[in-house]
């Protein structure tokens, strides 16, 4: 018997010999087995005197609602998800939800509590976020909820719901974003602000490409491939995650008719790393670790990102600075100190009226910092010398009235929790009317008719920011904004190769990234993908990209040709983590078809407008069979869709539903699924979740799943419930995340499919 064995052992005959009701010697006694043994950790108490005085006497709550402010506090969070904006389908996720979803909800009692139906949050646009009173744990754990959680967590998985925090949602809508901007994200991880920015990009779905795109950045590696995870979702090639200290994220260049120029971007999103009092409903152990301290140490961090933000911000361009915490020292601090040394390059912007429904605070103009043990200091000369490494002056209010006066603090927005049950947040909107008074001339904010043609020229940072950025990786910056070099110079690095930065230009943790390779015009691969799929004389085949230089290219991405333009100009400037989609996944016995490349259903919606062969158009009968079932046969599909399909070489297709418009009650919104024509057969490439959503629109509950023959039973019977003919679907799991795809040697029976085509392979950056 092991050591372990033995003192469990031993504890069971101790709870043996123990007399029935005895109490458990720890402290706040209680039953052992009703106490938290069973239940986890104590509970923690949601009290913390500190905290209540700090801000009672900065008056940030109105008078009269104090017990309300703390009473909000000390209740949990409601959950919030909000339906993905720019897909067609939006309508048809949110007619699901209010008369499927919602309706069951009705009467419903969960431990006592009568379950309240979700309600749309009064100030976002178009009823696409909802609130509920169920917090995340009860969603998780009532059986009763089963089905609703269930349906959050798959169409969250495939892109189509994003369950993020009501407050979480402002900064985004507050930038005012356009699909031709360039936007960067400066700390974005985990990415749900991230894709609400892609989605505004993607505001028309008939434009396959935005000419703007997002630069995510995250200082933490590891969080950065969650940022990746997140905005994979939504499908876009107009999307690019790096991992950087905010704080000294470097200037990029692009390519201006043959020259280069400095990037500066449209919009830029400042939501910077804070104390976080603002999620004590959702991170409890806040309440026990509160303390000044954190928001005394994160101010110079937050300003020195917040400036190097509004650098990098065009002129006429909106700069959003937001925090989840409630101290003025992160929040009204950062915001006069910035704008103090912007000497009017920088204002506030009056966005009283911008979201209509929401309540909010307007900033404050006075306020105290507090010490760790209590101690307040009114303004800089107070300070003691032996405190002014923790204390800095651009944590107090300014001294002029006038000055204080013309900043306009009163236009920042503190959302406070009791207010609309959500959590506390802090939001500011800044517009750049001119540059740095360190900086020289630089371009206005993009036009649709003005090109930008100025260069910049960079001075140092303003001498009296304190070591505003102090280890700033791009120290050439000036030099490299001072000339305007022709591309042709670039002589020294390989055409299209876009290789990780030389670890002696930066410091670099995490994993290292492959290479982004950029297709030569003249690569023998891509005629016979062009003749294959009769790819349209507008495919802008420069934008695809692998992420190996030698053997054999097994994906190929594709990015927008501004994407391009950065990752070209940059490649020893930033540590890219991930960008482009996926349109093409090599098939290993290529070489048996007319084309090496199948689909990739990732890529489908971006690639489809450029295709103009191999498309099977298929009514919604054959849609349910295809998603249901692993492997139909030509016999099983309409005559419509067989008369199509007889005539094609084996090898990718394209499925698509059109909507009948006579038949209102049917899906109103067109389908473009990947598949494969095989042998006998026709089978689909799409992942679980994207499959559940599909069947959900038409109607049909995912039920359950038959993992060994590959069949998706539903509540409507569409599937049978028997062995397929086709033998080899024992070989298919429909569980498989990207749907059924082959996983024995010999490929599929019957299918013509090629042995381990399909087999997902993410880039090594995923």
């Amino acid at each position: 018997m092991g050591r372990r064995s033995r003192i469990r052992w031993l504890q069971q005959q101790h709870q043996q010999r123990r007399p029935e009701g005895a109490e458990d010697a720890t402290e706040g006694g209680g039953k052992r087995n009703s106490a938290g043994w069973e239940d986890g950790y104590p509970e923690i108490v949601k009290e913390n005197k500190l905290f209540e005085h700090y801000y009672q006497e900065l008056k940030i709550v109105p008078e009269g609602e104090w017990d309300q402010f703390m009473k909000a506090l000390r209740e949990p969070l409601p959950a919030t998800f909000r339906i993905t904006g720019y897909k067609s389908h939006a309508k048809e996720v949110l007619h699901c939800l209010k008369n499927k979803y919602f309706k069951e909800l009705e009467d419903l009692e969960v431990d006592g509590q009568k379950v309240e139906v979700p309600q749309p949050l009064s100030w976002y646009p178009e009823e696409l976020a909802w609130h509920t009173n169920l917090s995340r744990k009860i969603l998780r754990k009532s059986p009763q909820l089963e089905k609703f959680h269930q349906f959050l967590v798959s169409e969250t998985e495939s892109g189509n719901v994003s369950r993020q925090e009501a407050v979480s949602m402002i900064p985004p809508l507050l930038l005012g974003v356009q699909p031709h901007h360039k936007i960067l994200d400066m700390c974005a991880a985990p990415g749900s602000k991230t894709t609400q920015l892609i989605e505004m990009l993607h505001a028309d779905m008939n434009v396959p490409f935005p000419e703007g795109f997002v630069i995510a950045n995250d200082v933490d590696n590891k969080r950065c491939y969650l940022l990746v995870h997140q905005a994979k979702r939504l499908s876009s090639p107009c999307i690019m995650v790096v991992n950087h200290d905010a704080a000294s994220i470097p200037r990029l260049q692009v390519d201006v008719g043959g020259k280069k120029e400095v990037l500066f971007y449209d919009r830029v999103l400042c939501d910077v790393p804070c104390s976080g009092d603002g999620t004590m409903r959702k991170n409890i152990d806040v309440w026990k670790k509160w303390n000044t301290l954190n928001s005394l140490q994160l101010h110079g961090l937050q300003l020195r990102i917040a400036t190097r933000g509004a650098e990098q911000l065009a002129e006429g361009g909106r700069m959003v600075y937001s925090t989840c915490s409630l101290n003025p020292v992160e929040d009204e601090a950062v915001i006069a100190s910035l704008l103090e040394k912007s000497e009017g390059a920088l204002e506030l912007a009056d966005v009283s009226s911008e979201l209509p429904g929401l309540k909010w605070m307007p900033g404050i103009t006075e306020w105290k910092v507090m010490t760790k043990d209590g101690q307040w200091f009114v303004s800089w000369d107070d300070v003691p010398h032996s405190r002014h490494t923790q204390i800095r002056p651009t944590m107090f209010p300014p001294k002029d009235p006038a000055k204080l006066q013309a900043l306009n603090l009163a236009r920042c927005l503190r959302i406070l929790p009791h207010h609309q049950n959500t959590g506390g947040f802090f939001v500011a909107v800044l517009v750049k009317k001119s540059s740095m008074p360190w900086n020289k001339r630089q371009p206005k904010l993009q036009n649709k008719s003005v090109e930008i043609g100025e260069t910049v020229i960079s001075s140092p940072v303003d001498p009296t920011e304190e070591k505003a950025v102090e280890n700033k990786p791009d120290t050439g910056n000036t030099e490299i904004m001072e000339r305007t070099e022709s591309l042709e110079n670039d002589g020294n690095k390989k055409d299209g190769v876009c290789g990780p930065p030389p670890s002696k230009k930066m410091k670099l943790f995490g994993f290292k990234e492959d290479p982004f390779v950029f297709i030569p015009e003249d690569d023998p691969l891509f005629p016979s993908i062009q003749k294959f799929y009769a790819l349209d004389p507008s495919f802008p085949k420069m934008n695809l990209l692998t992420r190996t230089k030698e053997g054999k290219k097994r994906q190929l991405y594709m990015v927008s040709k501004e994407l391009r333009n950065v990752l070209l100009n940059n490649s020893e400037r930033m540590k890219v983590i991930n960008t482009g989609i996926k349109v093409w996944c090599r098939n290993n016995s290529g070489e048996e078809f007319d084309c090496a490349f199948r689909l990739a259903q990732e890529g489908i919606y971006t690639l489809y407008p450029f295709i103009n062969s191999r498309i099977i158009t298929v009514p919604m009968e054959d849609v349910k069979i295809l998603l249901t079932q692993e492997n139909p046969f030509f016999r099983k599909l309409s005559s419509e869709t067989y008369n199509q399909a007889k005539d094609l070489e084996k090898g990718s297709i394209i499925l698509k539903y059109e909507p009948d418009p006579t038949k209102p009650d049917a899906l109103q919104y067109p389908i473009v699924l990947c598949g494969w024509r095989g042998k006998a057969s026709i089978r689909v490439f799409v992942p679980k979740n994207e499959r559940f959503h599909y069947l959900r629109m038409m109607g049909l509950e995912v039920l359950s799943e038959k993992k060994k023959e590959g069949i998706i039973l539903t509540d409507e019977s569409v599937a049978s419930s028997e062995q397929p003919e086709d033998e080899a679907d024992e070989a298919c799991g429909a569980d498989d995340v990207h749907g059924a795809l082959p996983a024995g040697p010999q490929g599929v029976a019957g299918s013509g499919l090629p042995p381990e085509d399909g087999r997902s392979v993410e880039p090594a950056s995923s």
